[in-house]
């Protein structure tokens, strides 16, 4: 018999049925710890980080854009940049951009904005 002609046979059906469903059921289980867990995991991280976002956190969007956050909304966040005031999507905020890049300066920069905001709107009132 030639070699391929034995590759090309079909295995003699039987016995087997139940050892493929065990496969199956084993590769359905490692699909699920190794590929659709790990990305549910990701997504509640991910939603649980915007949902805890303040005004004044500086943040890097997903596009590349640095900025520091002016206004929370309920559909999206407003961004201050040093052009100006953006709207964005929450989605659109990739990560925090405050401790892992500024450390302590980043504290006391919050502050001095928080207290320059506070002259602002002291100034509006009067």
């Amino acid at each position: 018999m030639n070699l391929l002609s034995i590759f090309l046979q079909a295995p003699a059906s039987g016995g087997n049925s139940p050892m493929m469903l065990i496969m199956m059921g084993v590769m359905f289980v490692g699909f699920y710890f190794l590929m659709i867990r790990p990305q549910q995991k990701k997504a509640k991280q991910e939603k649980n980080f915007q949902e805890n976002l303040k005004v004044g956190t500086r943040v890097v969007l997903t596009s590349g854009l640095h900025g520091r956050i002016a206004q929370v909304q309920d559909d999206g966040f407003v961004i201050e940049t040093l052009s100006g005031k953006l709207k964005f999507e929450k989605a659109a905020i990739s990560r925090e951009f405050t401790e892992n890049r500024f450390g302590d300066k980043a504290k006391t920069a919050e502050k001095t904005v928080e207290k320059a905001d506070k002259k602002e709107i002291e100034t509006e009132k009067n």
